[in-house]
């Protein structure tokens, strides 16, 4: 296991790169302050300052997209993103992990092993399937995808008029789910009831769904 001093990188810290991707981009992003514990949480996830994964935990509290639409996880704390990443992934990561949460109650994972023959790219959980869907990216043109003007076609289907004054009102630790689920008979967009929820629960909830169809 590898120490602090051997995690964090003076010489080429990735935070550099991080800072200049949001400075750069068009989209609303709100970096949170880094937890106290982030020394702690950078030695319990195992992964240098010389990444941008390692940066953004170290550095940040999070990131929020959008006004809060999409969720980067840091180090968390006490602002609109209690969780830190590796408080997030214990008992809930199986294979893969989890790195960034949007307001429709979708996931993004990075594959450990357990979504496809392509460790180390990042997989989408979409609140309207019930499959892991591979977008093909490493962590790093992730971050840059999420500031990048590809995010409003990714998202135009699933948002809904006013959508940013509900969203600016959703802590980080909830999420938008539908009821019924988009994913199940009779659930739709135009159908379903979208109520704020805790999203250890919605998360819970869709790992059980996945589960029964194997």
């Amino acid at each position: 296991m590898k120490t602090l001093e051997q995690l964090l990188e003076t010489d080429k810290p990735a935070i550099g790169r991080v800072r200049t991707w949001i400075e750069n981009s068009e989209r609303a992003c709100e970096v949170l302050p880094p937890s106290p514990q982030r020394e702690d949480l950078l030695v319990q996830l195992q992964v240098s300052t010389r990444s941008p994964l390692g940066a953004v935990v170290y550095e940040t509290g999070g990131i929020l997209i959008d006004g809060g639409w999409l969720r980067i996880l840091g180090s968390g704390g006490k602002g609109r993103i209690g969780r830190s990443l590796p408080a997030w992934n214990e008992a809930r990561g199986h294979g893969f992990l989890l790195v960034a949460d949007d307001a429709t109650s979708g996931f993004f994972a990075i594959n450990g092993g357990g979504l496809g023959d392509d460790p180390g790219k990042l997989y989408y959980l979409a609140p309207d399937r019930l499959a892991w869907e591979p977008l093909g990216l490493p962590y790093s043109k992730f971050l840059r995808w999420a500031l990048g003007p590809e995010l409003e076609a990714f998202y135009a289907a699933r948002r809904w008029p006013g959508w940013p004054k509900d969203v600016a009102k959703l802590h980080g630790d909830r999420t938008y789910a539908y009821y019924p689920p988009l994913w199940a008979h009779g659930g739709g967009p135009d159908t379903s009831e979208r109520r704020s929820v805790k999203i250890w629960d919605v998360y819970r909830m869709r790992m059980e769904s996945l589960s029964q169809i194997g």
